[in-house]
């Protein structure tokens, strides 16, 4: 994942290198105090290695405006100063970046569009299924839904949801927005699937936007859509990538 930051700003033309970083834990399990301890001892111990001109940290997964607010607070603290700049992903208040949050699902929907348009692919009438139900995954759904594709198939880490008619993702998110599983949610013509029945799902447009390597060797040759979106970092790995051109 470093790697592949520091090719993203790279191409982007910004004077950063990449890294990354994190804790090996199970956040669900923690309460908002045990969170913001564990957040702040985190910042502690690599407060030399972080700071607006030597390593900007960012938020990825199971990370928050929250999370990053109480790293900046750490690091400001420690340095004797406000260092708003030691973080992006914080909130708007306190010096966040407006339209943060849903960014990368649009620049994946501008860039969808833009596939489409030039190889005189319908869009409005896809199918669409997708893994990972987070923030990218969630705004994506949305511009997708709200210019005519039908999402059919939708996974959290936990599995998910199939339904030829469709999904309602409106709904789908308020639920996955009270800390509900996919799998639990209850509707007429819907199925419940696994991560690995996603990715075997009959489809026009596939959306790996959850974690790296999901589609692999293994896995590869089973995928039945025409155009897959990658929403995730490193989501289909070299392997996979050469079958998915011989196809």
């Amino acid at each position: 994942l470093a790697f592949l930051m520091t090719f993203k700003t790279s191409l982007l033309g910004l004077p950063l290198g990449g890294s990354k970083g994190g804790v090996c834990v199970d956040v669900k399990k923690l309460s908002k105090n045990e969170l913001r301890k564990l957040t702040r001892r985190y910042t502690s111990e690599i407060l030399n290695m972080i700071g607006p001109d030597i390593d900007i940290l960012a938020p990825d997964m199971n990370t928050n405006e929250q999370i990053m607010s109480w790293i900046l607070d750490t690091y400001s603290m420690t340095k004797g100063r406000p260092s708003p700049g030691v973080v992006t992903g914080k909130p708007i208040e306190i010096g966040g970046t407006v339209g943060r949050t849903d960014a990368p699902g649009t620049g994946m929907f501008y860039i969808l569009e833009t596939l489409c348009e030039r190889e005189n692919f319908s869009l409005s009438s896809s199918k669409v299924a997708i893994q990972g139900f987070g923030k990218v995954g969630t705004v994506v759904t949305q511009i997708l839904s709200s210019v005519g594709c039908k999402i059919i198939a939708a996974t959290d880490s936990m599995g998910g949801l199939y339904s030829d008619k469709g999904l309602n993702i409106n709904k789908l998110i308020s639920w996955k927005q009270k800390g509900n599983a996919l799998k639990d949610y209850e509707g007429s013509n819907i199925k419940v699937i696994s991560n690995e029945e996603l990715f075997r799902t009959e489809c026009d447009i596939l959306i790996p936007a959850a974690t790296e390597n999901q589609i692999f060797s293994g896995n590869a040759n089973k995928i039945n859509c025409k155009i897959i979106l990658e929403g995730a970092n490193s989501p289909t790995t070299s392997q996979a990538d050469e079958i998915l051109i011989e196809k």
